[in-house]
């Protein structure tokens, strides 16, 4: 043996040196035939003690003599259309490991050159003839190899788009692109694990490991969704039915590196179909691992929030799923609940975050057990009456709502009989979803996903209704049941009818008064609340006299009787005295804002009629009689549903928004249409009347009412201002009133509470669009510094979306004012 080794050792070392130094083909060419037969295996599959020894000692040190060797000139010297078959085997027949190695260290130490170009080319044709599997195969079943040559294969097969992109930039090969090398790559994965298959049914050990690290390292470097859109789906089919599939699939993610687990384990469970397919690749990894379990029970539910329902319900599914995961089950639920109740992060955190939370705890009520329902219903219900109370102080609407259908939801499993809590809110399709997400999803749809049917399809419902008693299904001209049909029957004319008389409406403002004052008929009330609105601007001087006193009625009137709309007829007939008789109702209004009891329902009142009066008088007036001043003068004024709270913030961003594309310069118009006549501003000479009352005693000691501490209150005065400000475009005293809008907004810039966040940057918004530019730059330059610095601090870190895209807003007024500073100071 020692003999043939010498041998071979000489003949390998003559080898070297012929193809280093001789310049004869026909000697090379031997050179090379007479080598080749040790590459490879032989007719029986078996290597000879020469290949063996060639191919473990000298097999590396060959290869690279072969590179270097790779010039124009050079293969010039071997037969024409030979060079391939001379050449290219050693590369694809011998150890796949050294091969891959040799060609990739030769294609990025190179310069471009022929030589680079002849090893990308075979590099190419290595991964078509499927040997990167080979060598995934080999490199596995190696008992011990050295650990920095597996780190080094591991570095270079994961990251092999990129090395060649690097190096070969704009001649790199489609091959290589990460888009077709990573699908290739997990196929080549696959066909390793078919094998290990096939060993494990033949009673042959197999390891996994290193297909296991290779997916770890694809995965870490932001790969895993080429590899796992591949690997899911057939693992999916394998292991159905086929438990020795299923030990495959525990063991590839069992052995995945803990610094890597992470990313394989959040790629699978976003796209594994259903708790079951879940359960059968990730098996119980979730309690053998303790990286796996944080990203499944603490990051996925608390920290993530942008994936879809369906990987929340095959989470949780899958916790449900074994008896062994049932307390993990119960776990997270309780930490779902804990952090959906905590006060700080409902003010703190993005509403789309709680919405996500609100899901994520009824799929986890949906799969709890009786048995489980039953030991933990009282801290269950512990936990539920505390995030109510959270989710009921805030401002914004759709935290409040998000509470209360959880609260349902809790109650619902939790409770039984009439202890069940209901709230009253308007529902959407946000609330329906989470009611229904209480209901476990079956796991026919997960299988089966339902298809929608085309017009034409072959199938359709074969549900029928039932035929009426004793009628006929199909019926004839004349028969029973077209006697009996309604359809022929012509309705009686009512449009000359008119509604009952119940009593004589007024005919004046005063007698309105007395009526709304004094009287107990439903009829005599509900009639003068109807006409008191038209009287009141059809004889305004009438009204004027009354104005202040009428005011105090309509706003402390109760809805006694059940007046359909009593909440919109009384805000217009308040608007219509507040614009009739602008200066005693304005000032009576802003001063009981903040005087004692009064309700929060009633100081938001006095805000509405407050911002829609100062709309009414910004509009332009009708030339035409006082008559049409109810129909044309006021506008659209917004009617309010009885019970609920308007908010002016809605309407008025997307007003702010169009203002926005109106300063927009274009460089073509449509038509000329002729433009409205000119007519003075009714809200010009009062625009402070209604602007500094309000600002002015917010935060005074005499202040029944901590406006600072109320942030639904707090909230709508800044939005109220905010609209105050922006009707007051072109008014000569806007200035000094966006000085004290941005002083007022100064201490209201890092509120906890998202709504009075988005309130100081909306007025931040209307006193950019309303105050002049040069007045801006000329009399408040430090607020613009300082309100630029804060506008960009919460465009980058604010976890509220609208609080983001106003500063953006804000950021982009600022710029443009920027500009033209810029053109003065040239």
């Amino acid at each position: 043996m020692e003999a043939e080794v010498l041998e071979l050792r000489s003949f390998v070392r003559q080898a070297l040196a012929t193809l280093s130094t001789s310049r004869d083909g026909a000697e090379i060419t031997c050179t090379l035939q007479a080598v080749r037969q040790y590459v490879g295996v032989t007719e029986d599959g078996k290597c000879s003690l020469r290949s063996r020894e060639f191919l473990n000692t000298h097999y590396p040190r060959f290869l690279q003599v072969l590179v270097s060797n790779f010039q124009a000139d050079w293969l010039q010297l071997l037969p024409v259309n030979q060079e391939r078959e001379l050449l290219d085997g050693f590369f694809l027949d011998g150890p796949p490991q050294h091969a891959f190695l040799v060609m990739l260290d030769t294609v990025t130490a190179d310069s471009p050159s022929f030589r680079q170009d002849r090893c990308v080319e075979i590099l190419e044709r290595f991964l078509r003839e499927h040997r990167m599997g080979q060598l995934i195969w080999e490199v596995s079943q190696d008992g011990d190899p050295p650990h920095t040559d597996r780190e080094l294969l591991l570095a270079r097969i994961a990251a092999l788009p990129d090395h060649m992109a690097n190096k070969l930039q704009g001649r790199n090969r489609p091959t290589f692109y990460p888009q077709n090398y990573y699908p290739l790559l997990s196929r080549e994965m696959l066909g390793v694990l078919e094998r290990v298959s096939q060993q494990l049914r033949g009673g042959t050990d197999s390891s996994l490991s290193f297909v296991s690290q290779l997916l770890g390292k694809v995965c870490i470097q932001g790969h895993s969704a080429a590899v796992l859109e591949v690997l899911v789906p057939q693992l999916t089919l394998l292991t159905q039915s086929d438990c020795i599939w299923r030990r495959i699939c525990w063991r590839l993610v069992d052995d995945v590196p803990e610094r890597w687990m992470e990313s394989v384990v959040s790629g699978v469970v976003q796209r594994a179909e259903g708790p079951e397919v879940l359960s059968r690749l990730l098996g119980s990894i979730v309690l053998k691992n303790k990286k796996a379990e944080f990203v499944l029970t603490h990051k996925f539910l608390l920290l993530q929030y942008h994936h879809k329902t369906s990987v929340l319900q095959s989470l949780l599914g899958y916790l449900a799923r074994e008896k062994s995961r049932d307390s993990l089950l119960i776990e997270v639920l309780k930490k779902l609940l804990e952090i959906w109740g905590s006060g700080s992060a409902v003010r703190h955190s993005p509403v789309e975050q709680q919405a996500y939370i609100s899901k994520a705890i009824a799929i986890g009520l949906g799969e709890l057990s009786q048995s489980q329902i039953q030991q933990h219903r009282a801290e269950l219900l512990s936990l539920m009456m505390g995030g109510v109370d959270c989710h009921l102080d805030s401002s914004l609407v759709r935290v409040r709502r998000l509470g209360m259908v959880v609260a349902e939801c809790v109650s619902a499993r939790v409770d039984t009989g009439e202890h069940r809590l209901t709230f009253q809110y308007e529902e959407d399709d946000e609330t329906r979803e989470i009611h229904s997400l209480c209901s476990p999803r079956p796991l026919s749809s997960w299988d089966n996903p339902p298809q929608p049917h085309r017009n034409g399809d072959a199938q359709t419902d074969t549900r029928q209704e039932p035929a009426e008693s004793g009628g006929p299904v199909q019926t004839e001209s004349g028969s029973e049941s077209e006697l009996d049909s309604d359809d022929e029957l012509v309705p009686y004319d009512l449009s000359a009818d008119s509604e009952l008389c119940r009593g004589r409406a007024p005919m004046y403002v005063g007698d309105c008064l007395e009526a709304l004052l004094t009287s107990d008929s439903p009829e005599r009330v509900e009639g003068s609340l109807k006409v008191v609105e038209d009287l009141i601007r059809k004889n305004p001087t009438a009204a004027a006299e009354i104005g202040v006193e009428l005011a105090k009625v309509l706003l402390h009137l109760e809805d006694k009787f059940s007046i359909v709309g009593f909440t919109g007829l009384r805000q217009r007939a308040l608007v219509a005295v507040t614009v009739t008789s602008v200066v005693p109702v304005t000032q009576y209004l802003t001063s009981e804002f903040y005087a004692v009891n009064y309700s929060l329902s009633q100081r938001l009142d006095i805000l509405d009629v407050l911002v829609l009066s100062a709309q009414e008088l910004a509009q332009p007036e009708p030339s035409t009689g006082a008559g049409s001043l109810a129909e044309e003068s006021r506008g659209p004024l917004p009617q309010l549903q009885d019970g609920t709270v308007s908010d002016p913030s809605r309407q008025w961003k997307q007003i702010i928004e169009q203002r926005l594309q109106k300063k927009t310069h274009r460089f073509s118009k449509g038509v000329m249409t002729p433009g409205p006549q000119a007519s003075p501003n009714r809200l010009a000479p009062v625009a402070g009347r209604f602007f500094f009352p309000l600002i002015n005693n917010y935060d005074r000691p005499r202040s029944p009412y901590d406006f600072l501490s109320e942030p639904l209150m707090l909230g709508r005065l800044t939005h109220a201002l905010a609209i105050l400000m922006y009707l007051s475009v072109n008014v000569p005293i806007a200035i000094h009133m966006g000085k004290a809008l941005l002083g007022f907004t100064w201490v209201l810039r890092y509120h906890p509470d998202t709504y009075v966040r988005q309130g100081a940057l909306f007025a931040c918004s209307s006193v950019l669009l309303s105050v002049p530019s040069d007045r801006l730059l000329a009399d408040v330059p430090d607020e613009l510094l300082e309100a630029r610095s804060w506008l960009t601090d919460v465009a980058e870190n604010d976890p509220d979306t609208d609080c983001r895209r106003l500063a953006l807003q804000n950021l982009l007024l600022l710029e443009n004012l920027g500009k033209k500073l810029g053109i003065c100071s040239e």
